[in-house]
């Protein structure tokens, strides 16, 4: 392959001119759609101000003032009881209701404990952390796996190996009596 003078040269000034039009294309469309739907505006603005008027009286987001959890999917760690059960560390986040199966549970019980003791969730799901991302990184906490209970609230796993999502230790119990069924 013959090399030409100044080909590279434009091959970047021709890559850095599209890349600018990209972006200048998108801050564009951002201005036309925030205008285009000012009816919408004063709703979606008030509903975040309510929320941000909300944390900023120390109610943490999710949560109301009696520290009950009213939205699972909003709920920040670190806005719970911190519990350390051995060799695992866990949170416990919300007020558990009088007679509920989640107050069998324990931080560090594995999966197969859980659902023998209390069954099966209404929904499930896993996720990777940031850990995951990590080059060579090879502790645990690298993915997480979700579980619902319709009524009660949700449970967090961490750990075990990959492609193994049943095999996490509980790290995290929500107590929520209006968590609706799916995540």
């Amino acid at each position: 392959m013959q090399h030409r003078p100044g080909m590279y040269s434009t091959i970047c000034t021709t890559f850095c001119a599209l890349l600018l039009a990209a972006a200048l294309g998108a801050c564009a469309s951002k201005g036309d759609s925030s205008s285009a739907s000012s009816s919408s505006a004063p709703a979606s603005s008030k509903s975040e101000s309510s929320s941000a008027a909300s944390h900023a009286k120390g109610i943490p987001p999710g949560m109301d003032a009696k520290g009950e959890v009213v939205d699972s999917s909003k709920v920040e760690g670190g806005n719970g009881t911190k519990v350390t059960v051995g060799e695992y560390e866990g949170e416990i986040t919300g007020k558990a209701a009088p007679g509920s199966k989640f107050n069998k549970l324990k931080i560090g019980m594995s999966m197969k404990q859980v659902f023998d003791l209390i069954g099966q969730p209404s929904d499930q799901g896993a996720y990777v952390t940031g850990k995951a991302f990590i080059p060579f990184y090879f502790g645990g906490d690298r993915h997480r796996f979700e579980t619902v209970y319709k009524g009660t609230g949700r449970l967090i796993f961490a750990g075990g190996g990959f492609g193994d999502w049943g095999s996490g230790h509980l790290i995290w119990i929500i107590h929520n009596h209006n968590e609706p069924a799916y995540r």
